[in-house]
């Protein structure tokens, strides 16, 4: 990066920041701090929830998602609308009727303590692992740039949401989101402009997708009936149904953000536009990945994106090993794209004979380039046995470093971080409130709103030094984008079979509930350990148990009636 990137970088940064913390300089009351002003449109609620949802491991890893398996990821999202849907009909009438700081309060008031606080403890280990994973997810772009260490580098972006969060709490959080959300748009239209101008010359977009679609990359819909399929129409409609239904009705980080606007109409409309928005975003971002795995597919490009784990096998007592995997791959890849351009003119010419040797080429070249790639990731696990060896979120880190001009860098990368900041902000403000109200609140270990306050921003604190501490493992997770929904769907479906409990299931009371919850939990655990279901099915299968036990237990266990 240059100096230009970094104006840009840090302008953008710092701006933000400093917007945030003057513009809620004056906070000192407990409702505003936990819940914002309550006046939010719902434009302003609608990009809010998006900016919760679009983290920094968006713009890395679902890019790296579609560069790797193509545009099937879209379908974990096919459920998002109806999910929305059912939570504007029931869901934000319940939270708004009973004038909530948190969606665990609700449990209080319907059941009891225990399955309130079970609740509650669901959604802060659920979200305190994810949290980690996104402040990890901007750490790489430091580290990557500037050739830091990645612990070092997740302490320094701990302490930037710090700066964002501490001081304004969920104030800051909606001022911020929709300039957060401009800069992500900028950043990645910009890196969709200079992908298709650097197409090879002649090509063009219509050419990308034939190569993209001939390589089965464009394929966004698999009717698969096999349930060991991690991404189909069936796990998306259904899995996908579950799980965006438990994010968005059973989420603090969500519910917080909706209840912000300042009237049930407001908050409709906002949700109801993030469900509009969603799926031609995520659709949009994986096309980016698709487009920059083309683009590698006529150029050079490393045979491994993660540089520090690359450096190391180069520099190891195996490098003879790798420098001989990266002679075969730069040769494959080159004549690789020799065969794509051939294989292009020919079609262009219509010469269907030649078209199909230089399809022929281009595969076989495919195929020795991959098992290039394979000896050069045994390289790196032969240097260091505890190597990273999956490089899903560098790819395009990599593309955008290597190929975007002067200070464009500088704006997408900030676009990341913008994204980085707004669903950790989201999330840690969600945590402290939930922490505050259904922890510290129920104890009473405070005694008046000063102290809860105070309490507030020591939460937030210590969330925050969570996330850090868990973010130090992260790298090991693999693809961060699965990794966040792999972790809500161990958690979610257990917490909304809770709460559709509490709705359709007049009869059941707090002990039928949170032993049905515990059951169900475990449940889904084995599916966890001893299945090879994909993780949406987890969803389905927690919330379903925790129903249908707490249905068949509410007669045989004494219920109290709803507050």
């Amino acid at each position: 990066m240059n100096v230009a990137d970094w104006i840009v970088l840090l302008g953008t940064l710092v701006g933000i920041a400093a917007y945030a913390a003057w513009r809620t300089r004056h906070i000192r009351s407990l409702n505003t701090y936990l819940r914002g002003s309550a006046s939010a449109g719902w434009g302003t609620i609608g990009l809010s929830v998006m900016a919760t949802q679009a983290s920094a491991i968006t713009f890395l890893s679902i890019p790296g998602q579609g560069f790797e398996s193509g545009m099937g990821f879209v379908q974990n999202y096919f459920g998002l609308p109806l999910a929305l849907i059912i939570v504007c009909a029931v869901f934000l009438p319940m939270y708004r009727r009973l004038n909530v700081y948190t969606a665990y309060e609700f449990l209080g008031q319907r059941f009891d303590e225990k399955t309130r606080l079970l609740g509650a403890g669901l959604f802060l280990l659920q979200r305190g692992l994810a949290a980690g994973v996104t402040i990890y997810a901007p750490a790489i772009i430091i580290s990557t740039v500037l050739g830091w260490r990645l612990d070092l580098v997740i302490v320094f972006t701990g302490l930037l949401v710090i700066v964002y969060t501490v001081t304004g709490g969920s104030e800051a959080v909606a001022l911020t989101h929709k300039w957060q959300m401009t800069m992500i748009s900028a950043g990645m239209l910009t890196a969709l402009v200079v992908l298709l101008l650097r197409l090879p010359e002649g090509l063009g977009f219509t050419g990308a997708a034939h190569v993209a679609g001939a390589l089965g990359k464009l394929q966004a819909v698999d009717f698969s009936l096999d349930p060991s399929r991690r991404y189909t129409v069936w796990t998306g409609v259904f899995g996908g149904l579950f799980l965006s239904l438990s994010y968005f009705g059973t989420d603090q980080s969500q519910v917080g953000r909706f209840l912000t606007a300042r009237s049930a109409r407001e908050s409709r409309l906002g949700l109801l536009f993030n469900g509009l928005v969603k799926v031609p975003m995520q659709f949009f971002i994986l096309l980016l990945g698709v487009l920059v795995f083309v683009a590698y597919r006529f150029e050079p490009a490393p045979v491994f994106f993660n540089p520090a784990e690359a450096a190391k096998a180069a520099a190891g007592p195996h490098a003879d090993d790798w420098h001989a995997a990266e002679r075969a791959w730069d040769h494959s890849r080159a004549e690789l794209a020799k065969a794509l351009r051939e294989e292009h003119a020919a079609r262009k010419g219509g010469d269907a004979a030649a078209e199909r040797d230089a399809h022929a080429r281009g595969l076989a070249a495919d195929v020795a380039a991959n098992a290039a790639r394979v000896r050069a990731v045994i390289a790196i696990s032969s240097t260091d046995p505890n190597a990273n060896t999956n490089d899903t979120n560098y790819i395009f880190l990599r593309y955008v470093l290597s190929h975007l001009p002067v200070g464009m860098v500088g704006l997408v990368l900030a676009a990341i971080f913008a994204a980085a900041m707004n669903s950790s902000m989201s999330e840690l403000n969600a945590l402290a409130s939930t922490t505050v109200v259904d922890v510290v609140e129920r104890l009473k270990w405070a005694s008046d709103e000063r102290e809860l306050l105070a309490w507030s921003r020591f939460a937030t604190l210590f969330w925050v030094v969570s996330a850090v501490g868990f973010a130090q493992f992260a790298a090991r997770l693999g693809s961060l984008v699965e990794a966040v929904n792999i972790m809500g769907s161990l958690f979610y479906g257990t917490m909304l079979g809770i709460f559709l409990t509490a709705l359709f299931v007049k009869r059941a009371g707090g002990t039928a509930v949170f032993t049905a919850a515990i059951l169900g939990e475990a449940a889904v655990i084995v599916c966890w350990k001893l299945t090879p279901l994909s993780f949406l099915w987890w969803n389905l299968i927690g919330c379903v148990l925790t129903l249908a036990i707490a249905a068949l237990l509410a007669p045989v266990l004494p219920a109290r009636k709803a507050a």
